[in-house]
């Protein structure tokens, strides 16, 4: 049976996407930081839960560590958790949180799985896939490698920094599937109906002026699982949606690979991977 690590799964668009992916008989081991909402997800989607708080990167070192073990071989990861925030604050690692959930730490289960992700066998492909849930809002993002964490530059109520965690996390991908060769697409699902930005008084604001126009967590999956679950997406590897099309709209840096190189070298130190090239 093929096996899909989802995280951010346990409620949303991820969860949509678990129990769609299992009725397609996938595996789905389902992610989450909420013990309750995930074991409840997984139970839906008979599935196995994984509790993990993407705010402290030993706790995703301890995911890596049972997936590991749990599975020989993982065909697909989907770094689907992350957030914004209102105000600048720090995780315990040092990092500023935006970025941290929504890129150091898909960064560094995804360099910890790779071992597994390589052994990958889906539906006749050579290597694993590698998803990450970005957002249109990378348009509007402004990546300094030399402030990443947002310490010299005007927050903008977290909007700021969201956009630069979702372009970063384009280039992430394009990084990745440069790096390793393994299948790596970064999409943007479409503005879900969610909790996103439960912690920012501007987002909720937002949210609630806009609700006409949001779509269900299960149309925001849709792209996911097709990004999962089809065999050859016919498009260069590294490519960009927009929902379901192929080159969707990113910020004129997303497509950098100077850019996508000097940000893997700049984040590799700080979730602790020793040699910041990996060869194919």
């Amino acid at each position: 049976m093929r096996t899909v690590v989802v995280t951010g799964a346990s409620s949303g668009l991820g969860a949509a996407a678990v129990v769609e992916l299992a009725r397609r008989e996938w595996q789905v081991a389902v992610v989450g930081r909420d013990p309750a909402r995930t074991a409840a997800t997984a139970a839906r989607a008979g599935g196995i839960p994984f509790v993990c708080d993407f705010d402290r990167l030993d706790d995703v070192r301890s995911l890596a560590d049972d997936l590991l073990s749990r599975f020989p071989r993982i065909d697909a990861l989907v770094n689907n958790a992350g957030s914004m925030v209102g105000r600048r604050i720090e995780t315990p690692d040092g990092n500023e949180t935006t970025l941290q959930r929504n890129l150091l730490a898909g960064a560094l289960l995804t360099e910890l799985l790779l071992p597994r992700l390589r052994a990958g066998r889906a539906g006749g492909r050579e290597r694993g896939r590698v998803v990450f849930t970005s957002s249109v809002l990378n348009r509007l993002g402004a990546l300094r490698l030399d402030d990443l964490d947002f310490a010299q530059r005007r927050y903008g109520a977290g909007w700021r920094a969201y956009g630069a965690s979702k372009l970063a996390t384009i280039l992430y991908a394009r990084s990745l599937a440069e790096r390793t060769g393994l299948e790596s697409y970064p999409f943007h699902p479409g503005y879900v109906r969610s909790a996103f930005g439960a912690e920012s008084r501007s987002a909720r604001l937002v949210q609630v002026l806009t609700a006409s126009m949001q779509i269900s967590p299960e149309a925001g999956a849709a792209p996911l699982v097709h990004l999962v679950d089809t065999p050859e997406l016919g498009v260069r590897n590294g490519t960009y949606f927009d929902g379901l099309n192929p080159l969707g709209a990113t910020h004129p840096s997303a497509g950098d690979a100077r850019l996508a190189g000097a940000l893997w070298h700049a984040i590799a130190p700080r979730i602790g991977v020793v040699a910041p090239v990996v060869e194919r």
